[in-house]
């Protein structure tokens, strides 16, 4: 099940796993696999797990910068036990490019850290535009498929395209294609202003839920790259760098969130095989009978 932050997607696939029995829910998620980033991720609580069997949740520390590949590989020992033990599964989560490479089963490039090192550095120094330009002579295709101000696609598409010696386009059919898969795949959709209230409803609950000291917690014993990044995590820490207030870190938590989720839409559309749920008030009563249909046994 798939759709943008706030939408409820969550909440409808705990509803349904926990009403079948013999459902398991599969986070797609990139922040959940954080220990310790719990309250920003939305991640289910004890409670809720103690409900529900939950997988790919607190797989690593926060100072590890994880992968892609990494979560594919995590997910494919899940898949082995969950087949082996006869049990379904809701994938659950908003992270399009993992969601994919999940689903798909992706061929995955490899990895050049030193290599990945330098050119951040050259990013940092000349700017990821230079990178860009520099990616546009080794792999067209790939050039062509990315934002030139997007550092990490742009770092990452040239360091597969020189540690491998071929270019990154080369790698699989890659996310342009949607061939046919045995997973359903059913989206909650709502209309853009109950989606941005929603929001900003999620991000002052989950400051009054100890959010603010949350980070704190995990700035002191050190953030990778990656986590760094997650939204409100990275606004809270620059309040708590006196970079500005908590007012401010909130409304730019809020304004950051609303643009994500309308990425994540635009992403998730491009995909014809997903079934769309228009939801009105409530995800849980309108979306789950859909999620239930899906996963009846032949």
């Amino acid at each position: 099940m798939i759709g943008p932050t706030a939408s409820g997607k969550s909440a409808v696939a705990l509803t349904v796993a926990e009403a079948l029995g013999d459902v398991d829910l599969v986070s797609v998620d990139a922040m959940q696999v954080y220990r310790g980033m719990d309250i920003g991720t939305a991640k289910p609580t004890a409670a809720e797990r103690a409900r529900v069997r939950h997988h790919l949740i607190d797989l690593v520390e926060p100072d590890h910068d994880f992968s892609v590949a990494e979560f594919q590989q995590h997910y494919e020992r899940v898949r082995s036990e969950l087949v082996g033990a006869d049990r379904r599964a809701i994938l659950v989560g908003g992270t399009g490019l993992y969601h994919r490479v999940v689903i798909d089963r992706l061929t995955l490039p490899g990895e050049w850290p030193e290599l990945r090192q330098q050119l951040e550095a050259d990013a940092a120094s000349a700017g990821p535009e230079v990178l860009h330009e520099r990616l546009a002579e080794l792999d067209p295709l790939a050039a062509s498929r990315m934002e030139p101000t997007n550092t990490r696609r742009v770092v990452r598409a040239l360091e597969v395209t020189i540690g491998s010696g071929r270019p990154f386009s080369s790698f699989g059919p890659g996310l342009e294609t949607h061939p046919p898969s045995e997973v359903v795949q059913v989206g909650l959709r709502w209309d853009r202003e109950h989606l941005a209230r929603r929001i900003d409803e999620r991000v002052h609950a989950m400051v009054d839920a100890g959010f603010v000291d949350e980070v704190r917690v995990l700035a002191s014993r050190g953030l990778s790259r990656t986590a760094r990044q997650a939204l409100g995590y990275r606004e809270i820490l620059e309040h708590l760098d006196g970079a500005c207030t908590l007012d401010e870190a909130i409304a730019t938590t809020v304004l950051r969130t609303r643009q994500f989720a309308v990425r994540q839409l635009r992403w998730f559309r491009r995909d014809p095989r997903v079934r769309w749920v228009d939801v009105v008030e409530d995800p849980v009563a309108e979306a789950a009978p859909v999620i239930a249909a899906a996963l009846e046994r032949p």
